[in-house]
């Protein structure tokens, strides 16, 4: 990656299409990771993938999938942009002797990525949290709401259920600045630093050798079906393996709580109390929806990125004449 020469714009613009087509193909897989890690043991709304995604259609509609999208649409093109780009300019900046990198330089220029892009990661992650996992905790107020009605007056009639109330980004973030000021989008900041360098540390070494080895020859391209299936297996990797500091990250956002669901104080209160009251598994929950979700994320952004459809782009601009 730190081969290839292209200009910033253009690795921006490559950036930002790739986390658009991604962020579109797999978004409604998301929405399930974010309810699936925020529901506690004795509070659980959805069994699986498959449960949640049927249970929103049939409550919320098809669109219900998408509850938080517009935020990511909006949001991931400086994300993916600066994550990609930062990681090219940490490796030429490393390399700049002309060897090889090697495994410690790739992993920093990783963590410098990862780094730079909670910059907008945090507040992205934040606003999408709260539209995301609305739905589940409405659902579960109007189940509990309707038990209790049965229980108390079991001949009476049940009452209209009440309307949710849908909150839009604009307005979270206008009652995020006004109550707590710029902090209030940076909420779980550290928990997001200790899940994204950790998953760049990990992504980025780990696609580049795979790449490497679909490379016939070090001055060519590989052909970009092998630039997927690298970013597809390094993602699903990084994703799997950074998945606890994931569901702390998603527990510690979440403004909003369930019936007799815990709060937490800070990573610390959070993490001990997932381990004493769900156990070591927990941590886990949505794992396999991180990684359905990013394998095809990065997939597509790496063959977006490596293409270069920005270079054609900015070819097909017209020229200064002399």
């Amino acid at each position: 990656m730190a081969d290839k020469q292209i200009s910033l714009p253009a690795k921006l613009i490559n950036g930002g299409i790739a986390g658009l087509i991604g962020v579109t193909c797999v978004f409604p897989i998301d929405l399930a990771k974010t309810r699936l890690q925020n529901q506690q043991n004795g509070q659980r709304m959805y069994t699986s993938l498959s449960d949640c995604l049927i249970k929103t259609i049939r409550s919320e509609g098809y669109f219900g999938m998408y509850r938080g999208a517009a935020v990511n649409l909006t949001l991931v093109t400086p994300e993916k942009a600066i994550k990609l780009a930062a990681n090219d300019f940490f490796r030429h900046h490393l390399s700049k002797d002309g060897k090889k990198l090697t495994l410690m330089k790739e992993m920093l220029a990783g963590c410098g990525a990862g780094t730079c892009q909670v910059i907008v990661t945090t507040p992205m992650e934040m606003l999408k949290i709260q539209l995301q996992d609305a739905g589940r905790i409405a659902a579960q107020k109007k189940l509990m709401a309707a038990q209790a009605q049965l229980s108390s007056s079991p001949a009476a009639g049940l009452a209209e259920p009440a309307v949710e109330t849908r909150t839009t980004a604009t307005q979270i973030t206008r009652e995020l600045l006004r109550s707590k000021g710029i902090a209030g989008l940076y909420k779980g900041l550290g928990a997001t630093l200790l899940r994204d360098v950790p998953f760049s540390i990990v992504y980025f070494p780990l696609f580049a050798n795979l790449n490497k080895l679909g490379q016939k020859d070090p001055n060519v391209k590989a052909p970009f079906y092998v630039s997927f299936l690298s970013g597809c297996v390094a993602g699903s990797t990084a994703a799997v393996a950074v998945n606890p500091c994931d569901v702390i990250k998603t527990r510690l956002q979440s403004l909003q709580r369930g019936v007799n669901e815990d709060t937490y104080s800070g990573i610390l209160d959070c993490t001990k109390k997932i381990w004493q009251k769900e156990g070591p598994t927990a941590f886990f929950k949505g794992a396999y929806c991180r990684a359905l979700v990013i394998a095809p994320l990065f997939g597509i952004a790496q063959v977006v990125y490596f293409i270069g459809i920005a270079e054609f782009l900015l070819d097909m601009l017209p020229k200064p004449r002399a």
